[in-house]
């Protein structure tokens, strides 16, 4: 009699799937371990080339021309070879400087900034760097090396877990396990790191995956192996790893750019906000770093701003957007403008901090806010505001076409004309403070403004600081588009070097400023150095009031106490001779040649010497009420 359910025919299949599952678990096996592939692509183990080669041919092909780095032996060959084919390589006096750098060439040149970095600590030390490129939105892309693929989590010199410090930070992380995968990686982390809102980007490479094949055959040689049959497995399996290590990495690929994907708004969308501008007669433009970002060009966004006649309130890398005297750029009074206004066009505006998370904004006013990002476009916009029409795009292309949409037509003159008297009685009520005198060295106020009126057409601020940098952002006036470079909303102090190292690099002919507390100063002074090596001469102007004045200011009458808070009247300018700079000291015995000091350190600067005013300065309540925390 048969058996009920075919026990034969059973078992006959129940073999088969085991079979099956074994031979699907031996090609998941042949895969891993790169069989496959090495069956069909060859490994040159006498070629001399190493994978810091291919590095370096994708970035030439998407037009980098900087390098940034403090060096280190895990990423020498990228350095060497894009020192090869025509890449600068600028090495710093600190990992965070050469990634503030890259960062501002990103923000100027409308390319990706680049930073190399040395594995471990060399990678920590860009952590804040990252960061503030992140919540500044500036597409970057950081190398990291990183200790051998099979050596990982091993105890190697120098290894941690990079890749979950990271991936807080970034929009892309990749670690290189192959030396075939490094083009296809370098080009997707370029791409990403430029689409949609822009950010930093990192790609950490172990130290095998960039030297040459005869190199780090060397480092696999097993030099007692274990006997038998285990020494037979772990020397095979070295020498498999070794050869899928190479397998294929001198095969021509393709290093040219990827597409950038980059939102925009939709053509109801703009005929909306074409309809609400139209209608408004208070209406005022808020403009934000965003706006600045390619594809548009500044000068395009300029000319919109101006054919609208809209009142604008410039922020962060926008500012300048409108030039030095433009009578449709507000500088003073936002808080009363925006009570009025019937309309507002937040561009690349986020209701942070910065607008009191939205309660400056008037419940009654039509909003018009565009932002690539979707969290910064809606943020705080549950609880203190709502937008009439939302918008996940390009802010400086909604300009654009805003302003082909209402050609002929402009705001009423009589409401900019209103706001710009504002702004002159509230711009000579604050010059009027600077011809105060101080209970002891230099009013700041008097010291910005001879600055502001001394400084070249082409010149580029970059602020660094708290409480010095503050009054200057309201009285000294950048030229022109893309010259004012500021860390954003994280607030980060020790921009300043980096920042000015990359805008000298990426203008240089223009005269760059730092404008420096001398509490910020501290942490890239020793960048002088760099200067002095990479011929990038700028002028450091340092508000030195021995204190960090931002804190203590709120901090003393509220807790009665000024611990920490406390510097010394330190001889930084000696410092700035000392890295091959030149140092003046300026106090209340040079006022009435302060325009004479100035001139000679702009005369030292255009001869290639970086240059340091060390000013100080005594203390105003221009800044009472203004915000630490």
């Amino acid at each position: 009699m048969e058996p009920v359910f075919g026990g034969s025919s059973v078992l006959g299949c129940a073999a088969g799937v085991a079979a099956g599952v074994a031979a699907g678990g031996l090609l998941l096996a042949a895969y891993k371990l790169g069989l496959l592939y090495q069956l069909f692509h060859k490994t040159e183990t006498q070629s001399p080339r190493h994978g810091g080669e291919s590095v370096a041919e994708v970035l030439r092909a998407h037009g980098i021309k900087y390098v940034f780095t403090l060096v280190g032996g895990h990423i020498s060959p990228i350095l060497v070879a894009c020192e090869k084919v025509g890449i600068r390589i600028v090495d710093t006096r600190h990992e965070a400087t050469a990634v503030f750098a890259a960062d501002a060439v990103a923000r100027l040149s409308g390319t990706v900034g680049v930073a190399a970095v040395t594995a471990g600590p060399g990678l920590t030390n860009t952590v804040t760097a990252v960061k503030n490129a992140q919540m500044a939105e500036s597409p970057l892309l950081l190398i990291g090396g990183a200790a051998g693929t099979l050596l990982q989590g091993r105890g190697a010199l120098q290894d941690i877990d990079q890749m979950s410090l990271f991936k807080p930070l970034c929009k892309f992380c990749a670690s290189i396990r192959t030396i075939r995968e490094i083009v296809p990686t370098v080009r997707k982390a370029l791409a990403v790191a430029q689409s949609g809102t822009p950010g930093p980007v990192f790609i950490e490479f172990p130290i095998d995956t960039l030297y040459p094949y005869h190199l780090v055959s060397k480092e696999f040689g097993v030099k007692n192996p274990p006997k038998g049959l285990m020494g037979k497995i772990v020397s095979w399996y070295l020498g498999n790893h070794l050869m899928n290590l190479f397998a294929g990495a001198w095969e021509t690929r393709d290093v040219s750019p990827l597409p950038v994907d980059i939102p925009q708004a939709t053509d109801d969308q703009v005929q909306r906000c074409i309809e609400l501008v139209s209608r408004a007669k208070k209406p005022v433009i808020l403009l934000g770093s965003q706006a600045t970002l390619p594809p548009t060009p500044v000068d395009d966004i300029r000319k919109a701003l101006e054919d609208l006649g809209i009142p604008c309130f410039l922020g962060g890398m926008s500012r300048g957007m409108l030039g030095k005297n433009s009578p449709i750029h507000i500088r003073q009074n936002r808080r009363d403008a925006l009570k009025e206004a019937d309309l507002v066009l937040l561009a690349g505006t986020v209701c942070d901090f910065r607008l009191s998370y939205g309660r400056v904004l008037n419940r009654r006013s039509k909003i018009i806010a565009v932002n690539r990002d979707k969290t910064q476009l809606l943020k705080n916009s549950d609880m203190f505001w709502k937008p009439t029409i939302a918008i996940q795009g390009d802010a400086g292309s909604l300009l654009v076409r805003l302003s082909k949409g209402l050609k002929g037509h402009r705001c009423p003159a009589e409401w900019p004309q209103g706001l710009k008297a504002g702004d002159d009685t509230k711009e000579n009520k604050n010059r009027s403070k600077a011809d105060e005198k101080t209970d002891h060295h230099l009013n700041p106020l008097k010291v910005l403004h001879c600055v502001d009126e001394l400084m070249a057409e082409d010149s580029i601020i970059v602020a660094d600081g708290g409480d010095f940098v503050g009054s200057a952002a309201y009285i000294m006036r950048p030229r022109g588009p893309m010259r004012w470079l500021d860390p954003g909303a994280f607030g980060t102090l020790g921009v300043g070097g980096g920042f000015a190292l990359g805008a000298k690099l990426c203008r240089p002919d223009s005269e760059v400023w730092i404008v420096y507390g001398d509490g910020s100063l501290g942490y890239s002074v020793a960048e002088f150095d760099t200067f002095t090596r990479h011929k990038t001469p700028v002028i450091a102007l340092v508000g030195n009031d021995a204190c960090w004045s931002q804190i203590a200011r709120e901090q003393v009458p509220i807790l009665g106490s000024n611990v920490a808070c406390g510097l010394a009247f330190t001889d930084y300018h000696i410092v700035a001779d000392g890295y091959g700079g030149k140092g003046y000291l300026v106090g209340r015995e040079d006022e009435d040649r302060l325009s004479d000091v100035i001139r000679r350190a702009q005369k030292e600067c255009e001869a290639g010497t970086a240059t340091l005013l060390n000013v100080l300065i005594g203390k105003t309540n221009f800044r009472e009420g203004s915000i630490s925390v």
